[in-house]
């Protein structure tokens, strides 16, 4: 009907007229449908009531909802769907939460230099640029679907599952004014920045409460929605950085399957009780992994991880990376109380008896 009526005769009529269409483009959807693609009805009692899932579960949600949807097709609502997407809310809020729980003794004027960052926080910054890209694109093109699975996916993959789980150490055990920790608030706070800008288009509401809380001091404007959206920076893009790390991230994927399958056998409670021995695979991955810089047992969260020429004994055998081989075993030493990693040279300071030599020399920091 609004493609026969009012789009149709609206053209006419302005062409006529004025020789040119009365709009810039037009945008149509399809119907809204249960789960099961059957029309609503009353009588069917398949109708989802907007003020219901508003009173309970919020405004942002629904809004998450129809942005969800390809709309170039019919939308399916139910009680089902808008659960899923709750949780998916939920991920995307609780991720938005980690980041500003983090940023205590931090200032935007404190901002640190990328090109001094470790790669592992230079590559989670290509991941933001990319993410950037992707949904500036996607508003462009009111592809709004397209923002929904690129901001959900940076949350739970890129950063909760990984660059955030990663840095955990590094944010509650460095002194507060350390190079590494400050590095790590910096990129924590380029990607809060973002993030919110892309959200409050869909997520009104919950960027306006990220904001309100954000540390930006004079910087500060009345609401995020008196901001610009995100500008994109080409300077974050590093695309060989990141297909070195691609590789670390398999690699890591796999250390955690081996790690998974000791808890199982009881071999270790938590993954920081274990030391890990790695032998690469020959060819392109162990070329690659050679030149990063990385601390492995960061990456992996272990109390030691090195990589060995050769392996025996009960070993996990790589099951993406072929010729992959994986030992773990109980790690040697003593239980730091303050990281929980085990270290054998625990407790040489008297002073601090129950801390690793790395926590004994951010204590004395922090101590003076």
């Amino acid at each position: 009907d609004q493609h026969r009526g009012w789009f149709h005769s609206s053209l006419l009529t302005a062409v006529g007229r004025t020789g040119h269409a009365p709009y810039k483009a037009v945008l149509t959807h399809g119907f809204v449908v249960d789960e099961k693609g059957h029309k609503m009805s009353k009588s069917v009692g398949n109708v989802v009531a907007p003020d219901k899932v508003i009173n309970q579960y919020g405004a942002d949600v629904l809004r998450l909802w129809a942005a969800s949807a390809d709309y170039r097709g019919d939308v399916s609502i139910s009680d089902n769907i808008i659960k899923q997407l709750s949780d998916a809310y939920r991920r995307i809020r609780n991720t938005c939460r980690f980041l500003l729980g983090n940023f205590t003794g931090f200032e935007p004027s404190q901002v640190r230099p990328i090109e001094n960052m470790a790669e592992l926080d230079r590559f989670i910054l290509h991941r933001l640029h990319y993410v950037v890209k992707r949904c500036r694109a996607a508003y462009d093109a009111y592809e709004f679907h397209v923002i929904y699975h690129t901001l959900h996916n940076f949350c739970v993959v890129d950063l909760s599952s990984f660059y955030l789980d990663i840095i955990k150490d590094r944010v509650y055990t460095s002194p507060e004014n350390s190079d590494t920790r400050k590095d790590a608030q910096t990129v924590m706070f380029m990607i809060l920045d973002a993030l919110v800008k892309i959200m409050a288009p869909i997520l009104p509401f919950t960027a306006e409460e990220i904001y309100t809380h954000m540390p930006l001091g004079e910087i500060k404007k009345e609401s995020v929605h008196m901001e610009d959206m995100v500008s994109l920076d080409n300077a974050l893009e590093d695309r060989e950085l990141a297909a070195k790390w691609e590789n670390i991230r398999a690699l890591r994927a796999e250390v955690t399957k081996a790690l998974e399958e000791a808890r199982t056998a009881k071999l270790i409670g938590h993954p920081l009780d274990a030391a890990v021995e790695i032998k690469l695979p020959q060819g392109d991955l162990a070329d690659k992994v050679a030149f990063l810089d990385v601390d492995l047992n960061d990456i992996f969260i272990v109390s030691n991880a090195r990589m060995v020429e050769t392996l025996d004994g009960d070993l996990y055998q790589g099951k993406e990376i072929e010729g992959l081989a994986i030992k773990v075993a109980k790690a040697s030493g003593e239980k730091c109380e303050r990281c929980w990693r085990f270290d054998e040279n625990l407790g040489t300071d008297p002073d601090h008896p129950t801390a690793c030599p790395r926590c004994t020399q951010a204590l004395k920091t922090i101590l003076g």
